[in-house]
């Protein structure tokens, strides 16, 4: 896990170059503290610049920017390649491998895009990656993110300098960087709590969408990125020539790929370990990690104050059964309130997801004991686990023959029923409906449902992913750019409406909420994880599954649940799911309803000019008198107002 970042401009001093280029990567040396380079082309005006957290080949034959054998490319990478072993084996049997200078995936990178090409070489690798590669034979640039995202890449034309980086404090530290906030990609932030690809917070600035990569010439000034793979075709074509065996069948090809994944993702020169929650999907990864360890695996959780947050009882249980090494923090709300000034810095563009407190804290605790940890991201997406894919097609059967206007009053009437009065009844009560924390999610379903224009499962969808429900109207100047949840002729082509909120989860929620999360908490303390969910083969093998695998009973992962069957008894993971959350509504009536009052005035929301303060004011006095619990929606507008400030345009 590094950094990379750079430039291309009309041609100045190497040194110039050189000294621009290493202050850019300055302000990320978090994500690589142990190495830097910088390399430059004085004549074509390129410069590239990497810091290096030292994972594999831990010598200076891993240092980048590196050359290949000939010459001819010069890399910057960011990642992990798992398979770079096998990929020089190919190369060795076809007589194509250079005399190997050590042992780095980089090196193998080179080699393989010497003797193959970038798209191939792309295509062959299995890994999470954000390269930059400069061809000095054809002076062109070429710019690759892995196939789901979980390495960030941001690019963008500046005047006549084209920028590009892992972060966009790199960008911003170019003097060319003169760039507006984008007020459709706000818009866009009210809508999802997260600014999508390829948009960023920046007017000109892009995310280079996962599976992608661009290549840029000289004297080009348009870039379209091309697509090396597709989730959406994975899906298309896994549920078009589905799983053909048995149930047990299923059962020993998932623990086969999860294997092979998870061994191949615990290579490493340095201390490696486990995020564990106590929840089927880390639990799975954890297993089968101890299953395949010769000695106890390190594992690390968050435990809260607040029991109805709290999952730490359970992860400490599950870590007792499997024999790991556990650390445990109790969190305080104290601990994670005093991280929040600190949220605008490290997610680097307005980003709203509140459990990227908990998730930063976590990473915190296990960077002072491992370099890496394996963590069970993207379980959800695959393997049917969020509520909304069991509860949305029961709901919908039960309202969805009432008129539309009809269901709109009686939904307003139950969303006016506060949710916290709903989590204090009898547990008998709720626990069926399989979730946890259970009346905030009645009451935004109850708002959802209160919408006249939900005529379809699809609609009903669309309005669960989304917090404000009119983000455009409430950003001044604003509109809502083209995404993908708006332009339904670009949803995979898949006949069952779960099949289709799973796939467009996975190529919207997982790449530009989870990973941007798990990235920046993670970089920000110099921990590399990795998630063995995301292997090409896992994905595959998940959307050939039936549906009938993934959901049984009103309740998700099935599959995964016969799997921890062989590893851990049934009665330390069924429970309602819990998700990785945090009191948020409690707090910002309580220790943060200073700073949040601060940064929601009235006056403030109208001199900056960014808002229609009306909604945000009503939603603001409603939460606060406990009317109704805006938390999550109002956390957006927060997020955005607190990077604003430190921007210092506030």
């Amino acid at each position: 896990m590094c950094g990379l970042t750079g430039f291309w401009q009309s041609s100045a001093g190497a040194d110039h170059l050189a000294l621009q280029a290493r202050r850019m990567a300055d302000l990320i040396a978090h994500r690589g503290p142990d190495d830097q380079g910088a390399w430059v082309d004085e004549g074509v005006g390129i410069a590239i610049a990497h810091r290096r957290l030292s994972i594999v080949d831990l010598s200076a034959a891993g240092h980048q920017p590196m050359q290949s054998s000939s010459g001819r490319w010069v890399l910057a990478y960011n990642g992990e390649v798992y398979n770079h072993l096998d990929l020089r084996r190919q190369l060795e049997q076809a007589s194509a491998a250079p005399e190997w200078r050590g042992h780095s995936d980089t090196e193998t990178l080179l080699a393989c895009i010497e003797a193959w090409g970038v798209e191939r070489t792309l295509q062959a690798s299995v890994g999470m990656f954000a390269i930059a590669l400069w061809d000095r034979s054809e002076r062109a640039l070429t710019l690759a993110r892995d196939r789901v995202g979980e390495k960030p890449l941001y690019y963008g034309w500046q005047g006549d300098t084209f920028l590009f980086g892992s972060e966009l404090k790199a960008l911003r530290a170019h003097p060319a960087f003169n760039a507006a906030i984008n007020r459709g990609a706000l818009a866009l932030l009210l809508r999802h709590n997260y600014v999508p690809a390829p948009y960023s917070i920046y007017q000109g600035i892009h995310k280079l969408p996962p599976g992608t990569f661009l290549r840029l010439a000289a004297g080009q000034r348009e870039v379209q990125p091309v697509a090396y793979w597709s989730l959406a075709e994975v899906a298309e074509r896994g549920t078009a020539h589905p799983f053909e065996g048995s149930e047990a069948d299923a059962l020993d090809a998932l623990e086969r790929h999860l294997s092979n994944a998870v061994c191949g993702q615990m290579v490493a020169d340095v201390p490696l370990g486990a995020l564990l929650s106590g929840g089927i999907d880390s639990t799975v990864i954890t297993a089968v990690m101890q299953a395949n360890s010769t000695r106890p695996v390190r594992t690390f959780t968050i435990g809260f104050d607040e029991k109805q947050y709290d999952e730490a009882t359970h992860a400490r249980a599950v870590a007792a059964h499997l024999g790991t090494d556990h650390t445990e923090l109790r969190l305080r709300g104290d601990d994670a309130l005093a991280l929040v000034p600190q949220l605008p810095a490290m997610y680097d563009e307005p980003f709203a997801d509140s459990s990227q407190l908990p998730t930063h804290l976590v990473m915190k605790l296990a960077r002072q004991h491992v370099t890496v940890a394996l963590s069970g991201d993207a379980g959800d997406e695959l393997f049917g686990g969020y509520n909304r894919y069991s509860l949305a097609p029961k709901v919908w059967r039960r309202t969805g023959w009432i008129p539309p206007a009809m269901r709109s009053r009686v939904a307003h009437g139950a969303a006016r029923f506060p949710g916290h009065l709903v989590d204090r009844l009898p547990p008998a009560m709720t626990q069926s409906m399989g979730m946890a924390q259970i009346g905030d999610k009645l009451q935004k379903l109850a708002r959802v449902l209160g919408g006249t224009e939900i005529h379809s499962l699809d609609d009903l969808y669309v309005s669960l992913v989304s917090e404000w429900p009119d983000p455009a109207g409430m950003v001044s100047g604003g509109h809502m750019p083209p995404n993908l949840l708006d332009d339904r002729s670009r949803w995979p082509r898949l006949d069952g409406p779960v099949a289709r909120m799973m796939a467009l989860d996975g190529l919207t929620y997982l790449p530009d909420d989870i990973l941007v999360k798990v990235d920046r908490a993670s970089m920000a303390v110099s921990l590399e994880t990795r998630a063995p969910f995301l292997d090409r083969d896992v994905i595959a093998f998940a959307w050939s599954l039936p549906m009938s695998m993934k959901l049984r009973d009103g309740k998700g992962k099935w599959l995964l649940r016969r799997l921890l069957d062989r590893h851990v008894p049934s009665e330390l993971i069924e429970r309602p799911k819990m998700g990785f959350g945090i009191p948020l509504d409690d707090w910002l009536r309580g220790p943060l309803r200073d700073w949040a009052e601060n940064l929601l005035a009235e006056d403030r929301l109208k001199r900056e000019g960014f808002f229609d303060s009306r909604p945000i004011r009503k939603a603001w006095q409603m939460h606060v008198r406990g009317e109704a619990s805006f938390g999550y929606r109002l956390w957006s507008v927060l997020m955005f107002q607190a990077w604003l400030e430190q921007e210092g345009v506030a």
